[in-house]
C-alpha cells in the first residue's frame, strides 16, 4: 500500500510539474533594414516596376538595370537623388550610356530610403548598410 502511495504521490507530483511548464516561444524579431525593405517592396511595384521591371533588370537602352548596377553601388548618393529628385540626361550604367528622363516620384523622405534599401538588397543586390530618412533629408539637388 506504502508502494501505491508513493507511485501515485510522485506521478502527481511529476505531473503538476509538468503542467507548470512555461513553453518559451522564439520569434524573428525584424530589424529595421527588414522592416524598409518590405514597405519599399511596395514602392517599388507602384512607381518602379513598369521601367525597370519585376527583376530589376531594366530595358535598354531606355531604362537602365538596378540589379547589378554599378552606377548604384558606387555612390549611394547618387541613387538617393535620383530616387528624390529624379534624372535629366545621361548616365553610364554596367558599361552602357543611357539618355532618358526619369522624373521627380513625389516621394517622402522615408520612401526614398525605403526603397532604396529594397533596391539595394534586392536580386543579386546586396547592401546591409540602412540608408535613413535622415541621410535622404540631408541629400540637396
Amino acid at each position: 500500500m506504502i508502494k501505491v502511495f508513493t507511485v501515485v504521490t510522485a506521478f502527481v507530483i511529476l505531473s503538476s510539474v509538468a503542467h507548470t511548464t512555461t513553453h518559451v516561444r522564439y520569434t524573428h524579431q525584424q530589424t529595421e533594414l527588414e522592416k524598409s525593405i518590405a514597405r519599399g517592396k511596395d514602392i517599388y511595384t507602384e512607381f518602379c516596376v513598369t521601367c525597370h521591371l519585376p527583376n530589376g533588370k531594366g530595358i535598354a537602352p531606355a531604362f537602365p538595370p538596378l540589379d547589378e548596377s554599378d552606377w548604384l553601388t558606387g555612390d549611394r548618393t547618387k541613387a538617393i537623388r535620383a530616387v528624390k529628385y529624379g534624372i535629366k540626361g545621361e548616365i553610364t550604367v554596367n558599361g552602357i550610356t543611357y539618355n532618358n528622363l526619369m522624373t521627380t516620384l513625389g516621394l517622402y523622405d522615408d520612401e526614398v530610403a525605403d526603397v532604396i534599401n529594397y533596391i539595394s538588397n534586392s536580386w543579386s543586390n546586396t547592401n546591409t548598410q540602412l540608408v535613413t530618412e535622415k541621410e535622404v533629408q540631408a541629400i540637396k539637388e
